[in-house]
């Protein structure tokens, strides 16, 4: 599963529908992310950021109407979520779940038993508690959380640090982060958010981003940012289009008809998405 200088990894979207409950939220969304990419995905309250970071993990309760996702050409629609992470795609959810009973370290360990990267959680080059050590000191996490069952007593920050550190162990080929920077002071925004630029360089991570803040990107340095409104991918830029969206709001990128935030007023960006 580790990512060489030379490997070459490829997340393709075309044409996905997906919705919940009758409701169709995604309407058509085509992106493609590569390794050593990093693209941005920023719109307003109820675009649907949420829900695409969901449907491309495979989270159970949304329905595709249409469409294809492949991971190096494997379908991924038609695979549950483990099998998706075992090819080599990562969800750091914006809101990550408490797991009591489930050590961080045996998780760390068992995963990366399953992608042939370690078999024990003992020391030793190369094994989950001596990656996890040294990624708690990247990341500026207490290594003493490590012994925790998964995200059970931490505060928001501490599990967004936690999700990084699992992020830079299982080292993936494609990282989707929901609003990592959400729940987080300044120094956790900076101390993840280099983690995660450095997983770039390191071994050609692919990064799409979910956020709200330019600030997060000024560090992720997106070569790509998408503008997500109704549904559908409206605009595409480069990095400075973050900064513009900050200054201007979405206003200029909706159409009537276009649902936002459940047909609430528009918002500028700095709310949480509630799809």
């Amino acid at each position: 599963m580790t990512a060489t200088a030379n490997s070459a990894h490829q997340l393709v979207v075309e044409g996905l529908r997906a919705g919940v409950t009758s409701r169709e939220v995604l309407a058509g969304i085509d992106l493609e992310v590569r390794s050593g990419e990093v693209h941005a995905v920023m719109g307003p309250n109820g675009s649907g950021k949420s829900t695409l970071a969901h449907v491309l993990m495979g989270r159970p309760g949304y329905q595709v109407l249409g469409g294809s996702v492949t991971l190096d050409g494997h379908d991924l629609l038609a695979l549950p979520a483990w099998q998706r992470a075992r090819l080599g795609l990562f969800l750091a959810p914006q809101y990550p779940t408490e797991i009591p009973g489930v050590g961080l370290q045996e998780l760390l360990a068992e995963a990366l038993a399953a992608t042939g990267q370690a078999s024990v959680a003992g020391s030793g080059d190369g094994s989950a508690t001596d990656r996890a050590a040294a990624e708690a000191v990247r990341v500026g996490l207490e290594t003493k959380l490590l012994d925790r069952p998964v995200n059970m007593d931490l505060s928001g920050g501490e599990r967004k640090r936690s999700e990084t550190l699992q992020l830079a162990v299982l080292r993936p080929h494609i990282a989707i982060l929901d609003e990592l920077d959400s729940g987080l002071d300044v120094d956790g925004l900076r101390d993840v958010a280099h983690r995660v630029r450095a997983g770039v360089d390191e071994w050609g991570l692919g990064v799409l981003a979910i956020t709200h803040y330019q600030r997060l990107l000024s560090v992720l340095r997106p070569d790509v940012v998408h503008v997500l409104v109704g549904g559908r991918i409206v605009a595409s830029g480069g990095p400075d289009m973050a900064e513009e969206l900050e200054r201007t709001g979405y206003a200029q990128y909706i159409t009537p008809g276009d649902v936002v935030a459940d047909a609430r007023p528009v918002r500028r960006p700095g709310f949480t998405d509630p799809i």
